[in-house]
C-alpha cells in the first residue's frame, strides 16, 4: 500500500514540475515577443513602411513573427 502512495507522490511531483516548466516557457515567449515589438518600434529602418510592416508582422503573428524578426533583422545588426 505504501508503494502506491509513493508512486502517486512521484507522479504528482512530476506533474507539478511539468506545469512549472510549461508556464515558465510561456512567460519566456511572451517576454521575448514584447522585447521584439519594442526593438521594432525603436529601430531605424531605411523606409518608414518597413517599420510598420514589421510591427504588424510581430504583433499579429506572435512569437513566430518575433522569431522571424529576430533572425531576419536583429541578428544582422
Amino acid at each position: 500500500m505504501d508503494g502506491a502512495f509513493a508512486m502517486f507522490g512521484i507522479m504528482g511531483l512530476l506533474f507539478t514540475f511539468f506545469w512549472l516548466i510549461f508556464f515558465a516557457a510561456i512567460i519566456g515567449c511572451f517576454v521575448f515577443w514584447i522585447l521584439m515589438i519594442v526593438d521594432v518600434a525603436k529601430r531605424e529602418f531605411p523606409k518608414q513602411d518597413d517599420k510598420t510592416v514589421w510591427i504588424l508582422i510581430v504583433a499579429l503573428t506572435g512569437v513566430i513573427g518575433a522569431i522571424i524578426y529576430y533572425f531576419v533583422i536583429k541578428r544582422k545588426h
